[in-house]
C-alpha cells in the first residue's frame, strides 16, 4: 500500500485501507480519513483506441479562452443525447437546460454570443489557433473591464483579431476583418484603439514588407519576386 502511515492517530489501530478511486487512506476501525491524497500509483498505460483513451485519461481539454468558462464549466447534457431520453426526462433535460441558463450571468451570456462570432470571423480570415486564441483572451479582459458598454459586440470582436493579429504579426488589414465581420472600417479602428489603450496592450506598428508575400501569392507571382521586394 505504497508508503503511507502505518497506524490510525485517533484509535491507533492498523487496520488501514486504501481507497484508489478517491486517493485516501481510510481506518477501518474508527472510519477517520488518515490521509487524503490523491496520488495515481498504478501503472502507465497507452491508447490503442479513442474510446479506451476518453476512458482512461486523466485529465481533460486544456483550458482556453475561445470558450466562455475558458473550458472549465459543466453544461446539463447535451441535444444528442435526447434520443435516448424518455418522456419525463426529455422535459426534466429541458428544465434543467432552462435553468442553467438562467442563472448564468450577463458576461457569460456576452462571452457565449461573441466567441461563436469570433471564431465565425477568424474561420472566415483562416487566421491560426494562437491568434483566436489572443483575441478571445482580449475581448474576455475587455468585458471584464466593461469597455464592451457602449458599443456593439461584433465591434469589440473584430478589435480583439486586429489586435491579435498585430501582436502575432499575422498580416491581416482592416478592409479584410471589415468584410468578414460586416463592421465599417473607420469603427473598427476606433475600437482596436479604445480596447489596447484601456488594457494597456502595446503593440508596434505593422511592417509592410510582412503583406508581400500573401499579395505575392494572391497575384501568382513568382517565389523570386518577394525575395526582391523584401
Amino acid at each position: 500500500m505504497a508508503e503511507f502511515v502505518k497506524k490510525c492517530p485517533e484509535c491507533g489501530g492498523i487496520n488501514l485501507f486504501w481507497n484508489k478511486d478517491k486517493g485516501e487512506v481510510i481506518c477501518k476501525d474508527c472510519g477517520l480519513v488518515v490521509e487524503d491524497k490523491m496520488i495515481d500509483y498504478g501503472q502507465e498505460w497507452r491508447e490503442f483506441e479513442s474510446e479506451e483513451g476518453d476512458r482512461r485519461r486523466r485529465t481533460g481539454a486544456p483550458m482556453t479562452y475561445t470558450q466562455y468558462d475558458q473550458g472549465l464549466g459543466t453544461e446539463v447534457g447535451r441535444k444528442t443525447d435526447l434520443s435516448r431520453l424518455g418522456a419525463k426526462s426529455r422535459n426534466k433535460f429541458f428544465r434543467l437546460r432552462k435553468w442553467q441558463y438562467r442563472i448564468s450571468t450577463a458576461i457569460e451570456r456576452n462571452l457565449k454570443l461573441a466567441l461563436s462570432e469570433l471564431k465565425r470571423v477568424s474561420s472566415y480570415l483562416k487566421l491560426p489557433k494562437s491568434v483566436e486564441e489572443e483575441s478571445a483572451r482580449i475581448y474576455t479582459l475587455a468585458v471584464h473591464r466593461g469597455l464592451v458598454r457602449g458599443r456593439s459586440m461584433e465591434s469589440v470582436v473584430a478589435g480583439a483579431l486586429y489586435a491579435a493579429c498585430r501582436r502575432h504579426e499575422v498580416p491581416r488589414t482592416l478592409d479584410e476583418l471589415s468584410e468578414a465581420s460586416g463592421i465599417e472600417k473607420k469603427e473598427i479602428g476606433r475600437t482596436y484603439r479604445f480596447v489596447t489603450r484601456e488594457l494597456g496592450i502595446n503593440i508596434l506598428p505593422s511592417n509592410p514588407a510582412d503583406y508581400i508575400p500573401r499579395f505575392a501569392s494572391a497575384l501568382k507571382l513568382s517565389a523570386e519576386t518577394p525575395k526582391r521586394l523584401s
